[in-house]
């Protein structure tokens, strides 16, 4: 049986890692100027990539670190650093800063397979967590788990997407910065937290 700090965590840690507050402005900005149902077929086609490269990864991420000689522990320690960074450029913006950069630097009119499949939902801190995650829970259920709280956030991504207008006016600049960097707060300690367990399995920390 899962348990349910297990399910708490991956919940808290995906959510914070996908973070579809701070999707909203830059999904408004990608499709500025499109109907409603134009920017419909695009969230649906953006978060049916990014949940099809991440269960990937789920499944397949640690056989393809065994393939290449990385152990999960030492994935583990990584992919917490990693995590810790992205949480630091949440505290200071410049994740979204980027985010608006890659925005910006995109001129298909069809955003999105990218950037808002790639590397926006699905980038290099979502893909580590659903290998860290499905690591920590070996198994088909673990695994059926892993993908099952993924696309729970990412329905909750879509749902952000949708109704992106009015988010983005109801809590205003001021308020999309307060919520983003209180979830870089919490990244910040899950990803210490991600560190010490591979730390732990290796035996460099009681």
């Amino acid at each position: 049986m899962i348990d349910t700090a297990f399910l708490i965590t991956a919940f808290t840690t995906l959510f914070v890692v996908l973070d579809p507050p701070a999707q909203t402005p830059i999904f408004v900005a990608l499709t500025q100027g499109m109907d409603w149902h134009t920017r419909r077929s695009i969230a649906i086609r953006a978060c049916l990539t990014a949940g099809g490269i991440l269960a990937l990864f789920a499944a397949f991420g640690e056989a393809l670190l065994g393939f290449v000689g990385i152990s999960m522990e030492a994935f583990r320690v990584a992919g917490g650093v990693l995590l810790f960074l992205t949480a630091l450029d949440m505290l200071f913006e410049r994740r979204t800063k980027r985010r608006e950069n890659s925005a910006e630097e995109e001129e298909h009119p069809d955003p999105s397979v990218f950037p808002l499949g790639i590397p926006l939902i699905a980038g290099p801190g979502s893909i580590a967590t659903m290998i860290l995650l499905a690591g920590q829970q070996p198994g088909f259920q673990g695994l059926a788990v892993v993908i099952g709280v993924m696309l729970v956030v990412l329905a909750m991504v879509f749902v952000m997407y949708l109704t992106s207008g009015a988010v983005a006016r109801i809590l205003g600049k001021t308020g999309l910065n307060v919520l983003t960097r209180l979830l870089g707060m919490l990244l910040a300690a899950l990803s210490v937290q991600f560190i010490l367990d591979g730390l732990k399995a290796f035996g460099f920390a009681s």
